[in-house]
C-alpha cells in the first residue's frame, strides 16, 4: 500500500515557495485589512451571517492565495506564512503603542455613566434591546446602574457598575 504512493507529489513543492510566500502575504494584509476597516462590528459575537460571509470569503481567497499548489509542503509554507504574519502583527502591537492603534481597534464605549452612546450603537447594529442583554449577561438590569460599558480591543464586552 505505501509502495503505490507518489511521495514526490505529496510532498514535493508545485509552487516555487516565493510565490506562496508572496501571495500568503498579500491574501493576509488584504483581508487583515478588510477585517479591521470594512467589516469592524461586535466582535465578541458571532452571528451566523458573520460565519457565513468568513467560510464564503476564505473559500474565494483560498484559490488566490494558493494558486495551483497541490502538495503538502506547499500548504505548509503557505499556512506557515500566514500564522507567521499573525504572530507578527500581534508581536509589533505588543512592541509599539503607535502601531498598536493602527493595528487594534479602539475602547468602543456604549454606555458612560448611565448614558447610551447612541452613535455607537448604531455604528455596530445593535438596538438597545441588544444593549440591554449583553447588561443583563452582566447581572445589570438597569442602564443607569452602567458606569462604563464598552467592547474592548478583544472584542470582550465588559461592565463596570457604579459604586
Amino acid at each position: 500500500m505505501l509502495d503505490s504512493v507518489d511521495w514526490g507529489s505529496v510532498f514535493g513543492l508545485t509552487v516555487p515557495p516565493l510565490e506562496l510566500v508572496v501571495r500568503g502575504t498579500a491574501m493576509f494584509w488584504f483581508l487583515y485589512l478588510l477585517f479591521r476597516i470594512v467589516l469592524r462590528r461586535d466582535v465578541g459575537s458571532v452571528a451566523m451571517a458573520d460565519v457565513l460571509i468568513m467560510v464564503i470569503i476564505s473559500d474565494a481567497a483560498q484559490n488566490a492565495m494558493a494558486g495551483e499548489y497541490t502538495s503538502v509542503t506547499d500548504g505548509i509554507i503557505l499556512i506557515g506564512t500566514i500564522a507567521a504574519w499573525n504572530v507578527s502583527v500581534d508581536w509589533v502591537a505588543f512592541r509599539f503603542d503607535f502601531l498598536r492603534r493602527i493595528l487594534e481597534p479602539p475602547l468602543l464605549v456604549l454606555v458612560r455613566n448611565g448614558r447610551i452612546n447612541h452613535r455607537a450603537l448604531r455604528g455596530q447594529f445593535m438596538t438597545i434591546e441588544d444593549l440591554q442583554s449583553k447588561l443583563r449577561d452582566h447581572g445589570i438590569e438597569k442602564i443607569s446602574d452602567v458606569k462604563l460599558a464598552a467592547f474592548e480591543s478583544s472584542g470582550e464586552f465588559s461592565v463596570v457598575r457604579k459604586s
